[in-house]
């Protein structure tokens, strides 16, 4: 597995739902089994089906998630450089023919969001500025053809 890129909030809450999930929703599963099997034959039993693939797909969550935490590298603030665009910093960029101003913070895939201005660093805007400093424009292609944006501002997330 490629190693994944987190930032202390993204490492936090994979541990967090890492718990969440093996503590809690483990524990429902399993009642949800012990429930399914109180209706009888479990070879006609549909509850019973349904709360045995929850629980596979439970464990295969979990599995997944635990290997992205052994794979993870946390990338610190303190080794945030602003003299560049990498993950851990934000990043305001101008949109040059939209005359648009927006603000993204760059991370690690596994913790990209686009609707909370997260944007992943193997994504092709953030792709294109890594690297990049302030005040240089760095063209994007897009679907809907090419974007030119100028790098504002870079600063520590």
């Amino acid at each position: 597995m490629k190693e994944v890129i987190l930032t202390p909030e993204g490492h936090a809450k994979l541990k967090e739902e890492i718990e969440l999930l093996s503590t809690v929703k483990r524990r429902e599963v399993a009642e949800r089994i012990k429930q399914a099997r109180e209706f009888g034959d479990i070879a006609e039993n549909s509850e019973y089906d349904d709360a045995k693939n929850e629980q596979a797909m439970l464990e295969h969550r979990i599995a997944t998630l635990e290997e992205r935490l052994k794979s993870a590298r946390v990338i610190e603030k303190r080794d945030v450089t602003t003299d560049v665009v990498s993950v851990g910093t934000i990043v305001r960029l101008r949109d040059v023919d939209a005359k648009e101003t927006i603000e993204y913070t760059i991370v690690g895939s596994a913790e990209a969001n686009p609707a909370e201005y997260k944007l992943s660093n193997e994504s092709p805007v953030g792709k294109a500025i890594i690297g990049h400093k302030k005040g240089e424009t760095v063209e994007v292609a897009a679907p809907r053809g090419s974007l030119k944006y100028k790098i504002m501002d870079i600063k520590a997330a």
